[in-house]
């Protein structure tokens, strides 16, 4: 099985909600659920000490406004990367948002996310 090969209405389905959830538990710091749908390697490649401390201290992942524009797909290899343009509720300007979503063990599975 390999992602590229879903429709862009599957990928939506599926990839929107999970973006949607990945704001909602940064904002409220709910690192838990905020990984959930991580990957195991991206799971074992995190530095825990650093994530809490991003949700402890980051006005920008605290503050993550739920209105976003979804700017596309790119499929490459075993991963499609959701882009979207991302705002603050606390912070002036615009950031790119991105999630990366693959197989693993026949389950889709978020194996990035990140906001530049």
């Amino acid at each position: 099985m390999n992602i590229i090969d879903e429709t862009d209405e599957e990928l939506m389905k599926i990839g929107i909600p999970w973006w949607e959830d990945l704001i909602k538990y940064s904002n409220k710091g709910q690192y838990g659920k905020f990984i959930r749908n991580f990957s195991y390697d991206l799971l074992l490649g995190l530095n825990e000490v650093e994530v809490g401390k991003q949700f402890a201290k980051s006005e920008l992942t605290r503050s993550l406004s739920n209105e976003y524009d979804f700017l596309g797909f790119l499929r490459r290899g075993e991963h499609v990367s959701f882009l979207f343009r991302v705002r603050s509720t606390k912070k002036e300007g615009e950031w790119l948002g991105r999630m990366v979503l693959g197989y693993e063990k026949g389950e889709i599975k978020i194996f990035a996310a990140s906001i530049f």
